[in-house]
C-alpha cells in the first residue's frame, strides 16, 4: 500500500525519472504535489519511528556551532519555501570517525573529540524557490550540524579561523614590508604613498587567496563527510521508509502478542490499561537486554496485533509450539545490567 501510494504521489515529480519526460508541471502544480507527497509521508515517517524536530530545536541547529566543527556554512532562509527534519535514534556520545568534520585537527594540536548529541538517522525535506524537493537520509548527525545538509548553503571561515588567518597576514606583511619596502624606498627612490598602494593590492590579493584556500578545503572536507554519511534520497528514500516501516510494524505486532500472551487476563482489561501495561513492560525489557531508552508505543502495537488477528484469523495457530515465560533474571520489569 506505501508503495503504491509512494509511486502515484511522488513519480509525477521525481527528478531521477527513467521513464520518458511527460508534460512539465508548473510551479504551483509541482508545489501543491509536493505537498501532498509530505502528507502522505507523515504516517510512514511515524510508523517507521521517526519524529519530527520542533521549531526550536532547528532554531538552536541553524544558530550554535560546535566549537570544534572547523567546517562551517550560512545559509539564507529566505531562499527556502519549506524546510522539514525528522530524526531517529538520539545519542550522546563520540561521532563515528568517518562523519566528524574536522574535529581530527585543531591548528597546531590535536584535539580530543568531544561528547556530542547525534541522531543515527534524519531524514530531511526541503525546497528552495529556484530549486524541487530534495528528500534525503543521512545518518550518525550531530544536531549542531544539521544545517550542513541542507542544499544552496555557502562554506565560511570560523571566527577563530578568519582571526588566526588575519593575524598571520599582518605579521608576514610587516616582516616584508620592513625587509623589502625599505630597500626600495632608498634604492629606487619610490614615493611612500605608491609604495604603500602596491603593498596594499599586495596584502589584498595574498588575503583573497588564502581565503579562497581555506574555503576550498573545508568544502572538499563537507562533500567528504555527506558522501559518508548520506543513506538515501529521492524515490530510492521512500522505498527504505517504506520497508523500515513494514519491519516496525511486525516487531511492534510480535512484542504485543508475546508480552500479552504471558499477562494474567491476556488483552483483556480496558485498553488504556493494557496499552500502559505494555509499554512500560517492553520498554523495561528493552532497557534490560540493550542499556538503550527505547520508546515503545503500546496503544499502537494493540492495533497491529488485532489488524493482523482479524486479516489472518487467531494467532498463533492450534499446535504451535508455546514460548517458556521469561526467567526470573530477565523479567522485563527487573533492572537494567550493568
Amino acid at each position: 500500500m506505501w508503495r503504491a501510494a509512494e509511486t502515484a504521489l511522488y513519480d509525477p515529480i521525481n527528478p531521477d525519472r527513467e521513464t520518458l519526460d511527460q508534460p512539465s508541471l508548473t510551479d504551483p502544480q509541482r508545489l501543491s504535489n509536493e505537498q501532498e507527497v509530505l502528507l502522505a509521508l507523515e504516517p510512514l515517517l511515524a510508523q517507521a519511528n521517526f519524529s519530527p524536530l520542533s521549531e526550536d530545536t532547528l532554531a538552536y541547529a541553524l544558530v550554535v556551532h560546535h566549537p570544534q566543527d572547523e567546517v562551517q556554512v550560512t545559509i539564507n532562509l529566505d531562499q527556502y519555501i519549506y524546510m522539514q527534519f525528522w530524526a531517529l535514534g538520539q545519542r550522546v556520545g563520540k561521532m563515528p570517525r568517518m562523519s566528524s568534520v574536522g574535529s581530527k585537527r585543531y591548528y597546531f594540536f590535536k584535539a580530543t573529540p568531544a561528547e556530542r548529541r547525534y541522531f543515527k538517522r534524519v531524514v530531511l525535506a526541503a525546497r528552495t524557490k529556484r530549486g524541487h524537493l530534495v528528500l534525503k537520509s543521512f545518518k550518525d548527525t550531530p544536531l549542531e550540524g544539521l544545517e550542513q545538509l541542507l542544499p544552496e548553503l555557502k562554506v565560511r571561515t570560523s571566527a577563530l579561523q578568519r582571526t588566526l588567518l588575519n593575524l598571520f597576514l599582518v605579521v608576514s606583511g610587516v616582516a616584508v614590508f620592513v625587509n623589502v619596502g625599505m630597500v626600495v624606498l632608498t634604492d629606487l627612490k619610490m614615493g611612500t604613498s605608491l609604495l604603500l598602494l602596491f603593498f596594499a593590492a599586495f596584502m589584498g590579493l595574498r588575503a583573497t587567496k588564502m581565503f579562497g584556500q581555506q574555503r576550498s578545503v573545508h568544502a572538499l572536507e563537507l562533500a567528504h563527510m555527506l558522501y559518508y554519511r548520506s543513506t538515501s534520497n529521492n524515490s530510492e528514500l521512500l522505498s527504505a521508509l517504506a520497508l523500515r516501516a513494514q519491519d516496525e510494524h511486525v516487531k511492534e505486532a510480535l512484542l504485543a502478542h508475546t508480552f500479552l500472551a504471558r499477562r494474567p487476563g491476556g488483552a483483556s482489561g480496558p485498553p488504556e490499561e493494557t496499552s500502559r501495561w505494555l509499554q512500560s513492560e517492553v520498554e523495561n525489557w528493552l532497557l534490560t537486554q540493550t542499556g538503550c531508552a527505547v520508546t515503545f508505543n503500546g496503544a499502537r502495537a494493540l492495533g497491529h496485533l488485532q489488524a493482523l488477528t482479524e486479516s489472518v484469523g487467531t494467532y498463533p495457530p492450534s499446535g504451535f509450539p508455546k514460548l517458556d515465560p521469561l526467567a526470573t533474571g530477565t523479567s522485563p520489569a527487573g533492572p537494567a545490567q550493568q
